[in-house]
């Protein structure tokens, strides 16, 4: 009798990503049962990790209804071989979240990666005109990164909502994409 390998799915993101939600999601439409999830960041990583077979699948977005491409990815993109298993969509919807006890008059910045910031652009210009805004590599890591005291308490970021139960962060406003109905498109590959 052949044993089952477990399946390393690599994400670009961090615990409680919408990296890591894409990756549950395409768990679940394969009928993947014993997998475990890699949180590699950044994608470049993901297809380095792929290329050394440290992983069996990567999974990384590469465009928003609303950001467009993420430049990120298409730059790893160009420097690895990989075949496309798939390309699939799922929903985004972001949160501003803070420490608890941080009131909207104490906040100072808002952080996140780049394609979170343009997804909320009129929203942050609308209401946090005079906020600075920070990029940073991923939107979980921004929260796991306020949470630890790496990211001052005066900062909000821009996360997933399972990023408030994940690393005991207030949703202080839910759904500030510019467009409601936001969503990412993923790459699934292998080799």
């Amino acid at each position: 009798m052949k044993l089952m390998k477990k399946t390393i799915i690599g994400i670009s993101g961090d615990v409680g990503s919408f990296s890591a939600q894409a990756a549950e999601e395409y768990a679940r439409k394969n009928d993947l049962t014993d997998y475990e999830i890699a949180y590699l960041i950044k994608t470049e990583k993901v297809l380095t990790q792929l290329d050394k077979k440290k992983i069996n699948i990567g999974i990384f977005p590469i465009e928003n209804s609303n950001g467009g491409i993420v430049i990120e990815s298409i730059n790893a993109m160009s420097h690895h071989i990989f075949k496309i298993k798939e390309i699939f969509e799922i929903p985004i919807v972001h949160c501003l979240l803070t420490k608890p006890g941080i009131a909207k008059k104490d906040i100072k910045t808002i952080a996140s990666h780049d394609q979170a910031l343009k997804q909320c652009k009129m929203y942050l210009k609308k209401k946090w005109e005079d906020v600075e805004l920070k990029e940073t590599e991923d939107t979980a890591k921004s929260a796991k990164q306020l949470t630890s005291g790496e990211i001052n308490q005066e900062t909000a970021v821009l996360a997933p909502e399972a990023c408030a139960t994940l690393y005991g962060l207030i949703v202080m406003e839910k759904g500030i994409q510019d467009l409601k109905f936001n969503f990412t498109n993923f790459l699934a590959v292998d080799k």
